[in-house]
Formats: C-alpha cells, structure tokens, sequence
C-alpha cells in the first residue's frame, strides 16, 4: 500500500495570529504522533516546508500563496489537498485518513 504523505508549510516565526500556537515544526511532530498512534498499521511519510526555503514548484506556489496572506500557517496538506491551516484539527484530519 503506498503511503499517505503529509506536507506542513511553515516558517520559524510564527504568524501575528498565531502566536499562542506551537510552531509549524512543532505542529508537525504533534502530528505525525497522533496519526501514527491513531492509525498504527498505515504507512506515513511526513515532510516538513519552510515558506521561505521551498523546494518543488508545489511548495513555491503554496508558499507564495502563504507569504500573501492567502493561507495561514502551518498550512497541512494531505496526499495534496489541503486540509488544515492554522491550528489543525485532528478530527477532520482523521477522517480524511479513514476514508483513504
């Protein structure tokens, strides 16, 4: 089975709203943990993007999208579709897994 792949668009500083939040890396690890306990016989792979050092093309055009005040961050995507910004929810998260 392929696995689910989850992308977090961050920075190192938190965004205005943000601010009482963890930070996108941390978010990511919070995460990965609560996925992996919650579903532990599925295969996950976790990437972490730092809006101001993106990688591919994909993670340009989100972290331009992001620096324009398109999105908030951590923005979470899932198999590419954005599913959470902000502060995610693992409930809507987990259902999205569920569903695969």
């Amino acid at each position: 089975m392929k696995p689910i792949t989850f992308v977090v668009f961050g920075a190192e500083e938190k965004c205005a709203s943000c601010i009482h939040l963890p930070g996108a890396l941390e978010t990511m690890e919070w995460l990965e943990a609560a996925v992996q306990r919650k579903f532990p016989d599925r295969t996950f792979e976790f990437r972490y993007c730092d809006i101001e050092k993106p990688q591919t093309d994909e993670e340009k055009q989100l972290s331009e999208r992001i620096l324009n005040d398109e999105f908030f961050y951590p923005l979470v995507l899932l198999n590419g579709e954005i599913v959470a910004e902000g502060n995610p929810k693992l409930s809507a998260i987990f259902e999205k897994i569920a569903a695969i």
